[in-house]
């Protein structure tokens, strides 16, 4: 008799995922270049980079707002881009997403109301006593007062547009949720608010988040994992407390020392990097980062580099991440340098 497996399936798997865009007269721009991931059922996975990474595009093409250049996408191990009919619409009930602007992602001459029942009359979910029951359930669930629902957009600050958001990506009881940086337009006092609310939710319901973000204190507080990605690949993916105290790719130690820290009296250990960031254009096939690397050779500039095990769970993009590491801390302890 066959021994039962406890091994847990992703729940997303992200395969080879390409997204180029064509720039006229100058060739195709790398926004997304060949990224696999996994995602388990009930973790929350941090993307991270710079602006201009690739990293809301992941969002957007996991979501089919954008069409992938090549590359599949699998929703508990079914082809979400070869999804039709009746099979597409239930994976659009499954994968949801809460948008960055609270403001914009809202149609502005709807209430509330209609905002949230949208989704179930498009789906046939329910009507009458029952849409209006569950409409009720939605924004409770979210933090919202009754009252709210017979306002609109406009008439709400950025936190409770935030939560209607959040209420509308629950209202088809979703699976897999893209937080597309849903607390970088909102105040601060306000961010602890709805960090504390999608963690809530998903303890409650079960949920999967794809979080992405650019403020790695917001991404170290709600994600297991981290992704780190720079010119549309990601370059080291490790759960949250190893990457952040042990961190290999050079790029991802740069990132991670620009975190702003309360140190008086003395001088930061920020690694200023130097050089600029090469143009996604028709990149070449060695290391994106090199360019900006303190530790890259000829070899780096010209072959490509992959994804690699240093650690169990621990994926790192450079063959010469150990020395980095300790040339990173040479930096750190001289109290910051230029690279």
């Amino acid at each position: 008799m066959a021994e039962k497996t406890t091994e847990k399936r992703p729940l997303v798997q992200v395969e080879h995922l390409k997204k180029y865009f064509q720039v006229p007269g100058k060739g195709q721009l790398h926004a997304v270049d060949g990224i696999s991931l996994q995602i388990m059922p009930h973790e929350t996975l941090g993307l991270v980079g710079e602006s201009g990474c690739g990293k809301s595009t992941v969002g957007n093409v996991l979501m089919q707002l954008l069409a992938p250049t090549s590359g599949t996408v699998k929703l508990e191990g079914k082809d979400i881009f070869q999804a039709k009919g009746k099979e597409k619409m239930e994976v659009r009930q499954d994968m949801q997403m809460i948008f960055q602007d609270p403001y914009s992602s809202l149609n502005p001459k709807k209430t509330i109301r209609s905002i949230l029942e949208e989704p179930l009359r498009i789906h046939n979910l329910c009507s009458g006593e029952a849409m209006e029951k569950r409409v009720q359930e939605l924004a409770r669930m979210a933090g919202l007062e009754t009252y709210v629902l017979d306002k609109f957009p406009h008439e709400l600050d950025g936190g409770k547009r935030q939560m209607v958001g959040i209420a509308r990506a629950l209202a088809l009881n979703p699976k897999f949720i893209v937080c597309d940086e849903p607390v970088s337009a909102l105040d601060v006092s306000v961010q602890a608010t709805i960090l504390n609310l999608l963690m809530d939710l998903q303890k409650q319901m079960g949920l999967t988040y794809l979080f992405v973000s650019h403020d790695l204190s917001v991404v170290r507080h709600i994600s297991n994992r981290v992704a780190v990605m720079y010119l549309g690949q990601i370059i080291e993916l490790a759960p949250t407390d190893e990457i952040f105290e042990n961190t290999c790719h050079p790029y991802s130690i740069a990132l991670l020392s620009a975190v702003p820290k309360i140190e008086f009296g003395e001088k930061s250990g920020r690694i200023v990097l130097n050089g600029d960031v090469p143009s996604p254009i028709n990149p070449t096939d060695g290391c994106r980062f090199a360019p900006r690397c303190w530790m890259a050779c000829d070899s780096c500039r010209t072959q490509k580099t992959e994804l690699k095990e240093v650690k169990p769970g621990h994926l790192v993009a450079c063959p010469y991440w150990e020395e980095s590491r300790k040339r990173a801390a040479e930096i750190v302890e001289s109290r910051g340098a230029v690279c």
